[in-house]
């Protein structure tokens, strides 16, 4: 098997499988529906294929990358519910499916899995691993919450300068620069220096190209097209896009921005987007995550260079940037 199915089949082993009480059950159930839908699990495959590069093995790594999987499943679980989406990974999110209330303590659920798994680590570096988790759980909440309070607040003069420090928050720690690390020390070695800046613009760029995706239709990307519209995520597409406006067109924009989501409907966002094509944001947005993902893509290849099994460099390395210029 691959070291996707790998992954998959050990996340859903930690988890709970049944319980006498039938209402017990549906609560685990709705425990492995996240884990179940699977998605790409490239934050995992990323600890693993770090620490196989640093010479260590699938063994030992595998806990982690699941911790980190598990991270992923009830962060967006939480997100889902803070941002009102209504898909993820191309079935319904869990709160339009049982109710906010039921969703978060689901993941809650799995946030405490998580913390099951790191705690019966016997690794060398076991207590490093778990402080990387408490940063990487520090810097990914600090960027959610510049995101959601910018909504809040009806904030529209965002910059790109604010925007790449929220995405460097929220995206790069737990999507590139804590994998990198947690490899490392899951083979018993000290993480590169450099992980942090290669990781900060890996992050960059694929949280860019995220956003872009969002806004292009598509079969195969796990999320509403144009969710972020509908939500009033600010973007560096829209931060450049503010920035070409004339005053009328900002006013058309400003306003749309300022309702809820069920206020929104399609004929306004077809409308938006028409002004995203006029000013061609897209292009800006995809040069700009072009760019920092070929700064991440240097620096990633001189800090692996040395690393005992360059096979598995070259494995890790195509894939971290695949998930930077990727097209789903």
């Amino acid at each position: 098997m691959s070291l996707q199915q790998d992954l998959y089949k050990a996340m859903l082993a930690v988890l709970p499988q049944q319980h006498p009480d039938k209402e017990l059950e549906t609560f685990y159930r709705l425990i492995r529906d996240y884990p179940r839908r699977g998605g790409k699990l490239l934050r995992g495959q990323f600890v693993l294929l770090s620490a196989l590069a640093h010479g260590g093995s699938v063994e030992a790594a595998m806990p982690v990358a699941v911790a980190l999987e598990l991270f992923q499943n009830w962060v967006l679980i939480h997100d889902d519910i803070e941002d009102g989406s209504e898909e993820r990974r191309g079935e319904k999110a869990l709160h339009r499916q049982v109710g906010m209330p039921i969703a978060l303590n689901v993941g809650d659920a799995l946030h405490i899995y998580m913390w099951q798994v790191l705690l019966g680590l016997k690794l060398e570096y076991k207590d490093a691993i778990a402080q990387e988790f408490l940063t990487m759980i520090h810097r990914t909440s600090e960027g959610q919450h510049l995101d959601l309070s910018w909504v809040e607040a009806r904030r529209f003069d965002i910059s790109e300068a604010e925007y790449l420090q929220m995405v460097s928050l929220k995206t790069a720690y737990y999507t590139v620069i804590s994998p990198l690390r947690l490899g490392a020390w899951c083979a018993g070695k000290e993480p590169h220096q450099d992980f942090e800046p290669l990781g900060k613009a890996l992050g960059i760029g694929f949280q860019i190209r995220d956003d872009v995706l969002n806004l292009l239709p598509s079969k195969t990307y796990g999320k509403e097209f144009a969710g972020d519209l509908y939500e009033g995520k600010r973007t560096l597409i829209l931060a450049y896009l503010f920035s070409q406006l004339n005053s009328a067109e900002k006013r058309q924009l400003e306003t749309y921005l300022a309702k809820e989501r069920e206020q929104k409907n399609s004929e306004e966002t077809t409308e938006i987007l028409g002004l995203i094509n006029k000013y061609k944001a897209l292009d800006y947005a995809q040069k700009v995550a072009d760019d920092h993902a070929q700064t991440g893509l240097e620096l990633l290849i001189n800090a692996l260079a040395p690393l005992p099994e360059q096979g598995r460099v070259n494995e890790l390395t195509g894939l971290l940037e695949s998930l930077a210029k990727r097209n789903t």
